[in-house]
């Protein structure tokens, strides 16, 4: 047996957790698919919480293949704006990706959100299986029981369907636009609204 391999076989007999060091570390990629309101908001949002590795802006639930900006934003596409979480099971879970969820939109409406009226920008859970599908009605239950607030909650759960990316420009929106997201954010009153129903902790 040569000295390196010697040294190998040593280190590994001393130390076995180095080699799934590597393999533990990696990240468990799961993601969500959620609607609240515009996706610039929600995908700036989302970039922040810890856990989360990539937002997508982009339509689901429509009838139409590869739709436009144009065509979901005028209600015809059957579209609703959305974004797909792509985030780390082993640092945040489904569960956490749902409870900040609520807290960040107006679930009190079922007819847009903030600024934005029409279906399309409607809040949604859009759950890819069974098991989110129930963690998702454990979570409505969950915030029927805690919210702050006297309206009842009108988000839908929606089995998910094809998500359509929406186009680059719309990509991270509020960091190559901060000056018009900031402007429109404030204008829609998005966080003085999430403000009111869930606190100064939302």
């Amino acid at each position: 047996m040569s000295v390196r391999a010697l040294l190998c076989t040593m280190i590994t007999l001393s130390f076995p957790s180095l080699l799934y060091a590597e393999s533990e570390s990696a990240p468990a990629s799961e993601t969500a698919i959620l609607a609240g309101g515009c996706f610039w908001c929600i995908e700036s949002d989302y970039e922040k919480l810890d856990g989360v590795l990539e937002v997508v802006s982009g339509y689901t639930d429509g009838h139409v293949d590869n739709p436009s900006y144009k065509q979901v934003s005028a209600g015809g596409s059957g579209h609703i704006e959305a974004v797909q979480v792509t985030y780390d099971a082993n640092r945040i879970s489904y569960a956490k990706i749902l409870d900040y969820f609520w807290r960040h939109i107006d679930p009190t409406r079922s007819d847009g959100q903030f600024c934005d009226h029409g279906p399309q920008y409607r809040p949604a859970i859009f759950y890819r299986n069974e098991d989110q599908h129930q963690q998702a009605l454990a979570s409505e239950k969950r915030i029927e029981q805690e919210k702050p607030f006297a309206d009842t909650l009108k988000v839908e759960l929606i089995a998910a369907s094809e998500f359509y990316p929406a186009e680059d420009y719309h990509q991270d929106y509020y960091r190559k636009n901060p000056l018009r997201y900031n402007f429109y954010r404030y204008s829609c009153g998005r966080d003085a609204r999430v403000e009111e129903l869930w606190g100064e902790a939302s």
